[in-house]
């Protein structure tokens, strides 16, 4: 029997794996987490939790003994991943782990978004590792926006400098189905280019209109004015260029694809950006 195991497993999307593995009854699943707290109640319905933090290879070693499959869930610190995944690769392959399935980002290769150097630096080192591997290079979660919903509300209005770029977006939940569907399929050394249905911030607006029955409009700003409205909400100066860069590089198109990657993992449409919102907005 094959045994599965997902890092970050008590973040939302490692949860959402972990979830989908077990609603398939896909082998044994092993849940690896900074704290083994935090999962408890997985360890109550079969799942082996143990204890794996990126930056304890030592900690790593021991979590992923005996493991055939891993989903390696990218981390959440911008400029400490490469080395941090690494580890985890390095300690995936001294334990016999025989594929790895990596959460990337859509396009890394080619992305201008400043997120995607940490992925694609992650790309280089499995293609790099002698262990087969599954790239899966998600999109924006439609999370980023549904999570904003209550201050578009307040405001009347989304704020960014994203001009009229396109969001290819999906739900944590489409993303991690997609994860473990790749992570138990037989066709190692796929990259797949995950997205939903496309969307540009006038669309945003007009679909929060739609679904609440507040009007919400978007304010299109340069960067420098985005910046500039970002620290005046509170923001530090590297925290707002950094918010700023990601509009500039939906503005650029690098979080726009018409693949349908997504969908045929899935076997089903992806959520859609209205039922999101409907979802987040009770309605």
């Amino acid at each position: 029997m094959t045994t599965y195991a997902v890092t970050a497993a008590s973040g939302h999307l490692g949860r959402l794996a972990v979830e989908d593995l077990l609603a398939r009854g896909e082998g044994d699943v092993v849940a690896i987490v900074r704290d083994p707290g935090k999962v408890a109640d997985l360890a109550g319905r079969g799942v082996t939790v143990r204890a794996g933090d990126y930056d304890d290879p030592a900690s790593l070693a021991a979590a992923l003994q005996g493991v055939d499959r891993l989903l390696l869930v990218s981390g959440s610190e911008p400029g400490k991943r490469i080395a941090q995944h690494t580890r985890v690769v390095e300690a995936a392959k001294a334990a016999g782990v025989q594929r790895i399935a990596y959460t990337s980002i859509l396009r890394a290769d080619t992305s201008g978004n400043p997120l995607a150097p940490d992925h694609a630096g992650t790309e280089e080192v499995l293609a790099a590792a002698g262990i087969e591997f599954t790239v899966l290079r998600n999109s924006w979660y439609l999370e980023n926006y549904t999570a904003q919903l209550g201050q578009y509300l307040r405001t009347g209005e989304i704020v960014g400098s994203a001009h009229e770029g396109r969001v290819s977006a999906a739900s944590r939940a489409d993303y991690a189905q997609a994860a473990v569907a790749a992570l138990t399929a037989e066709d190692p050394g796929q990259v797949h280019e995950l997205a939903g249905a496309s969307f540009s911030f006038p669309e945003l607006a007009a679909a929060v209109t739609e679904v609440t029955g507040a009007t919400v409009t978007y304010r299109d700003l340069t960067t420098q004015e985005h910046v500039q409205t970002l620290q005046a909400v509170g923001l530090d100066a590297g925290t707002a260029a950094f918010v700023a860069a990601l509009d500039a590089s939906i503005a650029a198109g690098d979080l726009q694809t018409d693949r349908t990657d997504l969908v045929e993992l899935l076997g089903r449409p992806a959520t859609s950006l209205t039922d999101a919102l409907r979802a987040a907005h009770g309605a």
